[in-house]
C-alpha cells in the first residue's frame, strides 16, 4: 500500500466518522474525493479537497466542514499538522519519521515498490505494431512498438492481466504485391537478370534473400509458370520470411508478443461472417445504399445496395459499408471481426495506431461498442511520426522506394535504451524529432544520459565508501535532514505516478518523472560540490556516510524500477 492510498484510507476512516457522528449524511459519494502532493510545496506533504466536494450534497459549509475533518487529521500519528486554506481546502504536513519510513518502505518493497493492485486483475488486450509484412521494420514503426510495449508493461504492474498482441495484415492487396517482387526475387537468384525493379513492385534488398530461398526451394518450377500457379505459394512463404524478420527486429527493442493474429486465417475461418450474422441479429446490419459524395461526382459512380453497418448509432458520423460492391471485406468490416475475436478473451481492449489512422477511429469504437455491448472499454492511442535527423537535415524513408532507415540501424548506431527512452520522452500524440547526435550527447538536456547518469553516480557510491575503507554502521535514519527528506518525498510519489499513468494509459509520465527525480538526486549531490559536509561519502562520519547512501540507493532503486517499466536498463557506470 503507497503512502497515497495509505492516507485516502486514513481520510476515508475519518469520513466514516463523522457520518456516525452525524456531522455528514451517509451513502455520499466520494469518487471525486481526492489525497495529493500541494501545487505548492510550502503548503504541506499531502492536500484533499473532501471538504469542498462533499459540503454541499452535505448541505453545510466547506469550511466548517473542513475544521471538523481536520481535527480529526490532526489526531494521526503521521500528521504534524493540518491547516484550512482558502475556502475548504486541506493541507497537512507529515511528521518526519513517516517520511523515514517510507524510505524503509523502498527498500523493504524494492523491484515491487510501486507496484499496484489498481487493475484487480481485469485483462487488457494491447495491439501493437502490427506493421504490414511486406519488409523489415523502419523507424516509422518504432515509436508505436515502445509505446505500445511500454504501456503493456505499466499496466502489468498496475495489477492488469496483459495480452500483447500483433494484427499481421496478411490478406490485402499489398501482399501480393509482395508475392510478385519475391517471385522476381526468385528468378533473379536462379540466374535471370531482371534490371531494374518495375514500378509498384518492393525494390528492397531485404527481398533477395527471400528469392534464394524460394530458388532453393523450388528449384525453376515457378520460373515461367503463370501467376495463379504460384501467387498464394509465394505469398505465404514471403510473409512467413518477413514475419520472422519482423520478430528479429522487435527482439532488438526487447519487444515481445503474445499472439501473433493473421487477417488471412481471420477470414478463412469466417470470423467476419460471425461476426455479420450477430449484427444482423441485432438489427444493426442492413442492406443500403451510401450516400453520394459531396461535390462533383466521379464518372465511374453509381449507387450500389452494400451491407452497412449502423456506426451512426455509437456516435460515428455515417453508417459502413462491411462488403465492396464484389462481396469481399472492406477493411472496416474485417477490422470490425477482429476486434470482436480479440473481445472474446478480453475485458478491455487498446489499439496503438498511427495518427494517419485517426479518420478510422470512430467506426471502430462504434464496432466494438456494437459488438461487445459496451462492456468493453476500448481505447485508441495515436502516435505521431518521429521526423529523424542527421547532421541537422530530415532522413527520409520510403518503403516502395527502398530507402529507409531500418530499426535495426538504428538500435545498432545508438542503442536499444536509447532509443526506447527517447520515444517515451515526449507525450504519444505530439510530434518528436530524433536526432542521432543529440540522444546520445552527454548533458543534462539529454533526459535519457540524465536520468542513467543518476544511476551510474548512485552505483559509484558503494565502490567508493568501499574504496574509502569506510565502516558503515546501518543507517540512522534520524540523522536525514530537509534536503534528504525532500528526495524522499519526491520517491514516494513513484507509486501514485505509476497509477496515474496506467489510468491515462501514459507511459510517457514515467518518463517524465525519472526526469525530475534525476534533477532533484543530482541537485542534492552538487551540494557537495560547494559544502564538503553535504557531500554522500564522509569518511570523517561513517554513520551519516551510511545513512545518505541508503538515501541515495534508495532514490537509485525508484530509477530501477521506472526504467524497467519503460524497459530500459539501469547503467551502473557510464560509457
Amino acid at each position: 500500500m503507497s503512502l497515497y492510498t495509505r492516507f485516502t484510507a486514513h481520510l476515508d476512516a475519518v469520513l466514516d466518522a463523522l457520518e456516525i457522528e452525524g456531522v455528514l449524511p451517509a451513502g455520499l459519494n466520494r469518487k471525486a474525493v481526492t489525497v495529493e502532493p500541494p501545487r505548492d510545496a510550502s503548503h504541506g506533504d499531502l492536500a484533499t479537497n473532501a471538504a469542498m466536494v462533499l459540503a454541499k450534497p452535505a448541505g453545510t459549509n466547506p469550511r466548517a466542514l473542513a475544521e471538523a475533518i481536520v481535527t480529526k487529521l490532526q489526531a494521526l500519528d503521521d500528521v504534524q499538522s493540518a491547516a484550512i486554506a482558502g475556502p475548504g481546502f486541506i493541507n497537512m504536513t507529515l511528521t518526519d519519521a513517516t517520511w523515514r519510513a517510507e524510505l524503509a518502505t523502498i527498500h523493504a518493497d524494492a523491484a515491487d515498490y510501486g507496484r499496484s493492485d489498481l487493475g484487480q486483475g481485469v485483462t487488457v488486450n494491447v495491439e501493437y505494431v502490427s506493421a504490414n509484412p511486406t519488409g523489415p521494420m523502419h523507424m516509422g514503426h518504432c515509436r508505436g512498438a515502445v509505446v505500445g510495449d511500454a504501456l503493456a508493461t505499466l499496466l502489468e504492474y498496475a495489477g492488469h492481466k496483459v495480452i500483447r498482441e500483433y494484427y499481421i495484415n496478411d490478406a490485402g492487396g499489398q501482399v501480393d504485391v509482395l508475392a510478385r517482387s519475391a517471385h522476381l526475387r526468385y528468378r533473379e537468384a536462379l540466374g535471370e537478370d531482371v534490371g531494374a525493379i518495375p514500378e509498384g513492385l518492393y525494390p528492397g534488398d531485404y527481398l533477395v534473400p527471400v528469392g534464394q530461398a524460394l530458388a532453393a526451394e523450388y528449384g525453376d518450377r515457378f520460373v515461367g509458370a503463370p501467376e495463379s500457379d504460384w501467387l498464394v505459394t509465394f505469398r505465404t512463404f514471403a510473409v512467413a520470411k518477413m514475419m520472422d524478420m519482423i520478430r528479429s527486429d522487435l527482439a532488438l527493442l526487447g519487444i515481445h508478443h503474445d499472439i501473433f493474429a493473421s487477417e488471412a486465417e481471420l477470414q478463412a475461418a469466417g470470423k467476419p461472417d460471425e461476426a455479420e450474422a450477430w449484427l444482423r441479429a441485432h438489427d444493426l446490419v442492413y442492406d443500403g445504399v451510401l450516400e453520394a459524395p459531396k461535390g462533383e461526382l466521379p464518372d465511374d459512380w453509381e449507387p450500389v445496395e452494400l451491407p452497412l453497418f449502423r456506426s451512426t448509432k455509437f456516435g460515428d458520423d455515417q453508417d459502413r459499408p462491411i462488403k465492396k460492391s464484389n462481396g469481399s471485406w472492406t477493411y472496416f468490416g474485417a477490422d470490425m471481426a477482429y476486434h470482436f475475436q480479440k473481445a472474446q478473451s478480453a475485458d478491455q481492449l487498446i489499439d496503438i495506431w498511427g495518427a494517419d489512422h485517426a479518420g478510422t477511429v470512430k467506426r471502430i469504437q462504434a464496432a466494438v461498442a456494437a459488438l461487445t455491448e459496451g462492456r468493453a472499454r476500448f481505447d485508441v492511442k495515436l502516435i505521431q511520426m518521429v521526423r529523424l535527423l542527421r547532421d541537422g537535415e530530415p532522413v527520409k524513408m520510403s518503403k516502395r522506394a527502398g530507402n529507409f532507415v531500418t530499426l535495426a540501424d538504428v538500435v545498432r548506431e545508438v542503442g536499444k535504451d536509447v532509443v526506447r527512452f527517447t520515444m517515451l520522452t515526449r507525450k504519444a500524440d505530439a510530434q518528436m524529432d530524433f536526432d542521432f547526435a543529440k540522444v546520445v550527447e552527454a548533458s543534462k538536456d539529454n533526459p535519457v544520459f540524465y536520468v542513467q547518469y543518476a544511476h551510474a553516480r548512485i552505483s559509484s557510491l558503494g565502490r567508493r565508501a568501499e574504496e574509502a575503507g569506510i565502516d558503515l554502521p546501518a543507517p540512522d535514519l534520524s540523522l536525514l535532514g530537509t534536503a534528504e527528506l525532500g528526495l524522499v518525498k519526491l520517491a514516494a510519489q513513484f507509486p501514485r505516478v505509476v497509477e496515474g499513468a496506467a489510468q491515462a494509459r501514459e507511459p510517457h509520465r514515467i518518463a517524465f518523472y525519472l526526469n525530475d527525480l534525476a534533477s532533484a538526486f543530482h541537485g542534492w549531490w552538487n551540494m557537495g560540490n560547494d559544502d564538503p559536509g553535504a557531500r554522500v561519502i564522509r569518511a570523517d562520519d561513517p554513520a551519516l556516510t551510511a545513512t545518505r547512501l541508503s538515501l541515495a540507493q534508495g532514490i537509485g532503486q525508484i530509477i530501477r524500477n521506472g526504467l524497467a517499466l519503460m524497459g530500459v536498463a539501469a547503467l551502473t557506470e557510464m560509457q
